[in-house]
Protein backbone atom coordinates (compact mmCIF):
# COMPACT_ATOMS: atom_id res chain seq x y z
CA UNK A 1 0.00 0.00 0.00
CA UNK A 2 1.26 3.15 -0.94
CA UNK A 3 1.69 6.38 1.06
CA UNK A 4 -0.92 8.10 -0.50
CA UNK A 5 -3.40 5.05 -0.37
CA UNK A 6 -2.73 5.33 3.82
CA UNK A 7 -3.39 8.88 4.13
CA UNK A 8 -6.19 9.75 6.22
CA UNK A 9 -8.38 12.86 6.22
CA UNK A 10 -8.59 14.21 9.67
CA UNK A 11 -10.96 17.05 10.48
CA UNK A 12 -9.57 19.41 12.85
CA UNK A 13 -11.44 19.69 15.87
CA UNK A 14 -10.35 23.11 16.86
CA UNK A 15 -10.65 25.82 14.43
CA UNK A 16 -8.03 29.43 14.16
CA UNK A 17 -10.89 32.32 14.31
CA UNK A 18 -10.98 32.83 10.81
CA UNK A 19 -11.96 29.17 10.08
CA UNK A 20 -14.36 29.29 12.91
CA UNK A 21 -15.52 32.35 11.55
CA UNK A 22 -16.23 31.33 8.01
CA UNK A 23 -16.87 27.89 9.54
CA UNK A 24 -20.76 29.90 10.80
CA UNK A 25 -20.62 32.14 7.65
CA UNK A 26 -19.91 35.26 8.99
CA UNK A 27 -16.63 37.65 8.53
CA UNK A 28 -13.97 37.68 11.25
CA UNK A 29 -15.18 41.00 12.55
CA UNK A 30 -18.69 39.93 13.22
CA UNK A 31 -17.38 36.46 14.32
CA UNK A 32 -15.43 38.88 17.90
CA UNK A 33 -18.64 40.63 17.97
CA UNK A 34 -20.58 37.39 18.31
CA UNK A 35 -17.48 36.50 20.66
CA UNK A 36 -17.79 39.52 22.85
CA UNK A 37 -21.34 39.41 23.06
CA UNK A 38 -21.56 35.30 23.94
CA UNK A 39 -23.27 34.35 20.92
CA UNK A 40 -20.44 32.39 20.02
CA UNK A 41 -17.74 30.86 22.54
CA UNK A 42 -14.80 31.77 23.93
CA UNK A 43 -11.92 30.35 22.30
CA UNK A 44 -9.95 27.21 24.05
CA UNK A 45 -6.06 27.89 24.74
CA UNK A 46 -3.21 25.78 23.59
CA UNK A 47 -0.03 27.24 24.56
CA UNK A 48 -0.45 30.73 23.00
CA UNK A 49 -2.49 29.42 20.23
CA UNK A 50 -6.43 30.69 20.54
CA UNK A 51 -8.34 27.82 18.82
CA UNK A 52 -12.78 27.35 19.15
CA UNK A 53 -13.75 23.72 19.58
CA UNK A 54 -15.59 22.71 16.63
CA UNK A 55 -18.35 21.31 18.90
CA UNK A 56 -19.07 24.43 20.76
CA UNK A 57 -19.68 26.11 17.64
CA UNK A 58 -22.41 23.81 16.57
CA UNK A 59 -23.99 24.13 19.99
CA UNK A 60 -23.74 27.88 19.82
CA UNK A 61 -25.38 28.23 16.06
CA UNK A 62 -27.92 26.11 17.13
CA UNK A 63 -28.91 28.20 19.86
CA UNK A 64 -29.57 30.99 17.27
CA UNK A 65 -32.99 32.80 16.79
CA UNK A 66 -34.28 32.21 13.53
CA UNK A 67 -35.20 34.89 11.21
CA UNK A 68 -38.85 35.70 11.27
CA UNK A 69 -40.79 34.78 8.38
CA UNK A 70 -44.02 34.55 6.96
CA UNK A 71 -46.35 36.13 9.91
CA UNK A 72 -44.15 34.07 12.43
CA UNK A 73 -41.71 35.02 15.17
CA UNK A 74 -37.77 33.80 15.49
CA UNK A 75 -39.65 30.56 17.03
CA UNK A 76 -41.85 29.70 14.02
CA UNK A 77 -44.24 30.78 16.13
CA UNK A 78 -47.61 32.94 14.55
CA UNK A 79 -47.26 36.60 16.06
CA UNK A 80 -50.79 37.44 15.29
CA UNK A 81 -50.51 38.56 11.95
CA UNK A 82 -52.38 36.53 9.07
CA UNK A 83 -52.27 36.95 5.35
CA UNK A 84 -56.01 36.84 5.33
CA UNK A 85 -56.21 39.83 7.98
CA UNK A 86 -58.71 42.45 6.76
CA UNK A 87 -60.62 39.87 4.64
CA UNK A 88 -64.08 39.88 5.30
CA UNK A 89 -65.35 35.93 5.51
CA UNK A 90 -68.45 34.60 3.08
Amino acid sequence: MTAAARKIDIVPRGLNRAQAAAYIGVSPGTFDKMVADERMPAPRCINARRLWDIRELDAAFDDLPHAPIDGQDGAGQRNGASPLDGVASI
